[in-house]
């Protein structure tokens, strides 16, 4: 049973990290070159695991069911409770609600072409809300069970799309040279967001129970998957096309158009589409757990089938009115995606690791023989916030228009 858990709670993992923004990668590393591309990914690779295991050291000492807001609580104090739960429900209900709006549609757009009835645009995103909310309501459970079989379809598309394009891939386009090292600054905060998992952290861990070990190879394998996958992207996408043409290409339609067309398979194009929506429903669906069960916990939610009803409401339907009536709001919330997770998946847990560490020096209890302490020490959580200062100002810099943004 705990191992059948691990699983699940892996691909959870993977898949909320995996979603349709991988495939804005090869845009987001146009011009940077292979190499300079790879180097990138695996550095945000690093630090996001990193602070994913600050996650569970913090865990390893408060109850199970606790999430973020319990934790900023209880080590920063109400300043710190505040922040947390302001970056969480403005991130989280961005990404809800961006789900909502581009999942409706296709989903609309499926339906009508299925029916033959002419579906208000509206009624889509009505209907995946209702869906996703159903799901995320009767359990953590039956995400993960859900969430397999849509990783697993999503694994034989991307097998599928690598199988088709693997002939294509010239070596030469790998050794390009990075056209301008300047584009760095523009592609980290793009990057930096395709590796965002956090939030659904104490899900995982209110799921699998307080086995550090266990929750410790679930981060890192969960957080490799997508890692693996790609750097894989990577390889065909760049490999395929010059870094002069990928510069060039017109947005993802653009770069879709271009692959499908030096490929000459109109697949290619099918097996995108398919790949997006898979990918914007694994990555919906632990989203929205991981907000889910944040509310249960800031609203002291019990378990009963009435207020997981309730929790779903407030989980849902703000997002759900945003995308429908006031879709610019959350469009212009996602401008500053980067900037919440920074402070959710990485100010946060330093800011809290270093606090509790030095609470326990103080205290003069060091860290018990059976307790778990991330290696680096404080070097790594000083490191670890740097690297969070600099995403922060190139994604500041794209919003005063000094690059430009991706």
């Amino acid at each position: 049973m705990q191992k059948n858990k691990t699983i699940g709670s892996t691909l959870i993992v993977a898949g909320t990290t995996i979603g349709a923004g991988m495939l804005a990668l090869p845009i987001a590393s146009a011009g940077l070159g292979f190499t300079t591309a790879l180097l990138l990914i695996l550095a945000t690779w690093a630090l996001m695991t990193y602070t994913a295991l600050l996650m569970l050291e913090l865990h390893q000492y408060a109850n199970k069911d606790a999430t973020l807001n319990t934790l900023a609580k209880r080590i920063l104090g109400k300043k710190g409770q505040y922040i947390a739960n302001f970056s969480m429900v403005f991130l989280f209900y961005a990404l809800c609600a961006a789900y909502i709006a581009g999942g409706g549609a296709q989903l609309q757009e499926k339906l009508t072409a299925l029916t033959s009835m002419d579906i208000a645009p509206q009624a889509g995103s009505v209907l995946l809300a209702i869906m996703v909310a159903t799901i995320v309501t009767l359990g953590t459970s039956t995400v993960d069970k859900l969430n397999r079989v849509l990783f697993t379809v999503k694994l034989i598309v991307l097998a599928s799309l690598f199988f088709v394009l693997t002939p294509y891939v010239r070596g030469q386009h790998l050794l390009d040279m990075p056209i301008e090292q300047g584009l760095i600054i523009s592609a980290l905060p793009v990057i930096f967001t395709s590796f965002g998992f956090h939030g659904s952290i104490p899900s995982i861990v209110k799921y699998v129970g307080l086995d550090i070990r266990t929750l410790r190879r679930v981060m890192i394998v969960g957080a490799s998957l997508p890692l693996v996958i790609y750097i894989g992207w990577q390889l065909l996408s760049q490999g395929v096309m010059a870094q002069s043409a990928l510069l060039n290409s017109e947005g993802l339609p653009g770069f879709v158009a271009s692959i499908s067309s030096i490929a000459h398979s109109p697949q290619v194009s099918t097996f995108v589409t398919l790949f997006a929506d898979l990918a914007l429903a694994t990555s919906f669906l632990g989203v929205s757990l991981g907000l889910f069960d944040f509310f249960a916990d800031a609203f002291k939610k019990r378990n009963t089938v009435s207020e997981r009803i309730i929790t779903a409401l407030i989980t849902f339907l703000p997002p759900l009115g945003f995308a429908l009536f006031y879709p610019q709001g959350f469009i212009m919330a996602l401008g500053y995606a980067a900037i919440a997770l920074v402070v959710l998946a990485i100010f946060l847990p330093v800011a809290m690791v270093w606090q509790q560490r030095k609470t326990h020096q103080a205290n003069g209890a060091n860290q018990p023989a059976e307790g778990y302490q991330v290696v680096g020490g404080n070097l790594g959580l000083l490191c670890a916030g740097l690297c969070g200062v600099l995403i922060i100002s190139a994604q500041c810099l794209q919003m005063l228009g000094v690059i430009p943004a991706l």
